[in-house]
Formats: C-alpha cells, structure tokens, sequence
C-alpha cells in the first residue's frame, strides 16, 4: 500500500512525515484554499518538506484542455522533484491527459466515480486514478466496489495504473479499500493517526514496562 497524506497543512505534513512511512502529498483546490496560502507559497512550502523524491500531487484548475495542459507546465515548475499534476475525469481532462503522458508527465486522473470513468483514464495513460470513497457511499453507490472493480479491470487488461482511494471519513473505509486491493490511499492527518489507534495497544507497552523495569539494565 503507498500512504498519503491528503492535505496542504504544512504543520501536519513535518510531523506525520516523520513518524510514519508516507510517499507522498496530495492536494486539491479546495485542500489548498484551508492552507490559507497563495498556492506557489504552499507547494514550495510542501516541497521543502518532503523532499525531491516524495511524490507531490497537485490539481488543475482549468477546464479546457489547452488550459489545462498550460496549467500542468506551471504546476510542474513551481513544485520540481516527484510531481503528478492531478486532472479531473472529464472529457477535456482526458484529452489532456493524453497529450501530457505523451510528453512525459505523470499524471493523477481525479474525480473519478465509475469503473469506466477510471478504465477511460487509464486507457489514457493516467499513473493513478482516484476514485473518491466517501462521496460515493453518502448518495449509496458503494464507493468500496468501485475500487474493487477498478483493481479487477485493471489486473485483468494488464493496465499499469494504479487506483488511488481518496475521500474518507472513517478507519473502516481504509481498511476496506485495502482488502480490495486499492494500491494506494490518500488519507486526512487527522484519520492517519487513527489508524494507528487501538486501546489495547496503550495497555499492553504499559504491561511490558511494569514487567521489565527492574531487569532492563542496559543504562546501567
């Protein structure tokens, strides 16, 4: 599973970054507007802290795909090291998205809903395809199965993309998409720490210290 970290919080990203085995940020306008920074500030920002070789992702804004493709080159610039620009699954995002891989872009296709949104994307070269978990399952379209087909059909044409679970709101939705083969997941800080979290774990290290104090002598 290739973890990241689903936000613009500069603050957030240094602390997580270093406890935990993180590949990447991912960001969207709507992340990066709660950053409350121009968004060249918060990708130089978010760069500096993650390094060259951690991949950033960072999404267009534009609708046409001459725009968007301009808009790439930009985003690209400003952010350097391991960088996918983020295109939503629309009939223009796609045709940029042709034209961007076949310059040597990588490329996060986003937005993505259905099975064939994703196999579109995919077909058009897209390193990832995010389909958004949560916002699926609030209208009961199982945000889950969307996953597991989209891992299904791209094993079974031999597609390289890979699907990049986004949008939850709970531990569970992770770790469904995790048992669904999801090959990557893009999660809030406040939800990555929650992974983490079980009260037997607090209880058993505490047992362990009572037990071990008086024969770990390797300070001495």
């Amino acid at each position: 599973m290739i973890y990241m970290l689903d936000t613009a919080d500069t603050k957030e990203i240094e602390r997580l970054m270093d406890l935990y085995p993180i590949d990447g940020v991912t960001t969207n306008p709507s992340i990066i507007a709660k950053g409350n920074k121009k968004v060249k500030e918060l990708i130089k920002d978010i760069r500096k802290i993650i390094g060259n070789n951690k991949m950033l992702h960072v999404q267009t804004m534009s609708d046409m795909a001459e725009d968007i493709i301009k808009e790439a080159f930009r985003l690209r610039d400003l952010a350097g090291g391991q960088f996918y620009v983020k295109i939503p699954a629309t009939p223009q995002g796609i045709k940029a998205i042709c034209h961007l891989k076949d310059i040597g872009f990588n490329v996060t296709a986003t937005g993505i809903f259905t099975q064939q949104q994703g196999l579109i994307a995919a077909k058009a070269g897209a390193d990832f395809v995010a389909p958004y978990v949560n916002r699926l399952d609030n209208i009961s379209s199982h945000g889950i199965d969307v996953v597991r087909d989209l891992v299904n059909v791209f094993n079974y044409y031999k597609l390289n993309t890979k699907v990049l679970a986004a949008s939850f709101k709970n531990v569970d939705q992770v770790y469904r998409v995790s048992n669904a083969g999801a090959h990557s997941a893009t999660i809030s800080p406040e939800l990555f720490d929650q992974l983490m979290y079980h009260p037997l774990i607090d209880q058993s290290i505490e047992s362990f210290k009572n037990d071990g104090k008086d024969f770990y002598d390797i300070w001495d």
